[in-house]
């Protein structure tokens, strides 16, 4: 007699990749309606309370604008990222614990996050740090908690594993943006004025952040790392010995190093327009807070249907070419926004919907594709190299952003300006060879790519 035992793998990859998509779903809270709607327009009326709105900021010697202080705050916070992020990644992949990690790092943002309620009258420095510790613990979260997308998903389920995450992050953060919505649009009936009902929409952030997270901290096992490198000393010793091996052993995988380069180029470009969208719709076309809010709101309802659609286009097409089409929709967007008309609102809707298409599929294919390219045991250095790419260096493009706008005093030539990130990043992106990448990792080659 035969006895046939189970395969339980399928059912507890199903499991834990349920417990974490919530980890999308909480930290885009503090990316929807602090980092992306809300802080950037407020820290501005915050700095003008102080000097005015002709005035000028003196920051350590340097004449700022108050309207160019948000990317400068983003410019210092990811630069150091940049340094943190690889420190970090390599202290993950020599621990089990990456969800307590993860957890631990969320919580502190949502801390500093809910301080932000306490930025009021002209206390812009205040806030501005609270901010910048926030923006590099939620960097810090989610690299580990990218890092545990290949150990709870194989080759063939990553686009939509991804995809499906990247979704669920746009439901939770529409879901919250849509109270706030509410909650700044209706301000007068609840008995508030408009400032504290911007300070209570963003403690309502940290506190989601927060609540949520406890899902996959819970929901995910401990997976005992693997091809961990035989570093002697403690712990911070052993991880910038991690952290030395994988930039030497980064030159073994040179489709994985060229797909960095062209995200580095694209993603800054993705990241600024989020980043700025609010100051250009406030700022530059005459909007309120609130319409930019519901605008913000319908992004994320339109961009949930994106990374889901194109998450289903990488499965037939391939996720490299889907990527690059959506490149060049951003080019498009940028394009146009150079010449969309003042106080027209559905030319400004009409954007917002071209973004919420094109916004969610490329960045959740560009997370699945890339982990393709690395080597098992390396996840979390690995993807702590995307993140220096993502947030740790995208301080190019809300540099030139904010530079570009120092010299012409209008957001319109400042946003146009991304294209050529978006360009360049697509042009390296075409060199990427896909089957090359995956071989070179050891890592099973999909159906389709």
């Amino acid at each position: 007699m035969t006895t046939s035992i189970a395969d339980l793998g399928p059912l507890n990859r199903a499991r834990e990749q349920r417990a974490w998509y919530f980890t999308d779903w909480a930290t885009s809270a503090f990316q929807t309606t602090i980092a992306g709607v809300l802080f950037a327009p407020y820290l501005i009326a915050i700095a003008e309370n102080d000097v005015g709105e002709h005035g000028r900021l003196d920051v350590l010697g340097l004449s700022i604008a108050p309207g160019s202080l948000p990317s400068y705050v983003i410019t210092l916070s990811t630069i150091v990222s940049a340094l943190l992020y690889p420190i970090i990644g390599a202290l993950a992949d020599r621990t089990s614990r990456k969800p307590d990690l993860m957890v631990a790092f969320a919580w502190a943002g949502a801390v500093a996050a809910g301080l932000l309620f306490f930025m009021s009258g002209e206390n812009w420095a205040f806030g501005s740090i609270m901010f910048m510790v926030a923006n590099l613990c939620a960097g810090c979260a989610v690299v580990v908690s990218d890092s545990i997308l290949p150990l709870i998903s194989t080759e063939a389920e990553r686009d939509r594993v991804s995809s499906i995450g990247w979704a669920r992050g746009y439901a939770g953060g529409g879901l919250l943006l849509a109270v706030n919505f509410a909650v700044v649009t209706f301000h007068d009936a609840l008995g508030m004025g408009q400032e504290m009902a911007v300070r209570i929409s963003m403690l309502s952030a940290a506190v989601w952040w927060a609540a949520f997270i406890i899902i996959p901290w819970r929901g995910i096992r401990r997976h005992e790392p693997v091809a961990v490198e035989d570093v002697e000393g403690g712990i911070l010793a052993r991880s910038f010995g991690q952290l030395w091996a994988t930039l030497k052993d980064l030159r073994n995988y040179p489709v994985a190093l060229t797909f960095l380069v062209a995200y580095l180029f694209f993603n800054d470009g993705i990241q600024t327009v989020i980043g700025s969208a609010s100051i250009y719709g406030i700022e530059e076309l005459g909007f309120d807070e609130g319409l930019v809010l519901g605008t913000y709101l319908l992004v994320q309802a339109v961009a949930m249907g994106g990374a889901i659609a194109f998450g289903r286009a990488a499965g037939r097409f391939g996720a490299k070419k889907v990527i690059l089409a959506g490149l060049v929709g951003w080019m498009g967007i940028v394009t146009v926004a150079l010449v969309v008309p003042d106080e027209q609102l559905v030319p400004f809707l009409l954007l917002g919907v071209a973004i919420g298409v094109v916004l969610g599929g490329t960045q959740a294919l560009a997370r699945s594709y890339f982990s393709l390219f690395i080597p098992r045991g390396k996840e979390a250095a690995y993807f702590s190299l995307y993140h220096a790419m993502d947030r740790g260096t995208s301080w190019f493009g809300t540099l030139t952003f904010g530079l570009v706008y120092q010299f012409t005093e209008s957001y319109r030539p400042a946003i146009f300006a991304l294209v050529v990130f978006f360009l360049v990043g697509g042009l390296i992106l075409l060199r990427v060879d896909t089957e090359r990448g995956i071989r070179e990792a050891g890592n099973e080659r999909p159906a389709v790519i």
